[in-house]
């Protein structure tokens, strides 16, 4: 396998796209949080379905990002105590 800096920093920097906004959950609510961290999981799957189905990988990071997002804000527990 051969190193290739042109193909490596592409990547590293959509991973860091995706990685370092996950950074500023702190101060989030709860519901916000699982919104966020929703989105980010569900676009890196919608991208990676869309690579290897043969189809586009933006299309399906965008579409599994807003996705990811609704469900994550949609499944959030209502009251309870925050752990």
């Amino acid at each position: 396998m051969r190193f290739s800096a042109s193909r490596l920093f592409p990547r590293l920097a959509v991973a860091s796209a995706l990685l370092i906004p996950l950074a500023a959950c702190e101060g989030m609510s709860r519901g916000q949080q699982r919104a966020l961290s929703g989105g980010a999981i569900g676009a890196a799957g919608g991208a990676a379905v869309g690579a290897i189905t043969g189809g586009s990988a933006v299309t399906g990071a965008l579409i599994g990002g807003a996705g990811g997002a609704a469900v994550g804000a949609l499944t959030t527990p209502s009251g309870g105590r925050r752990r």
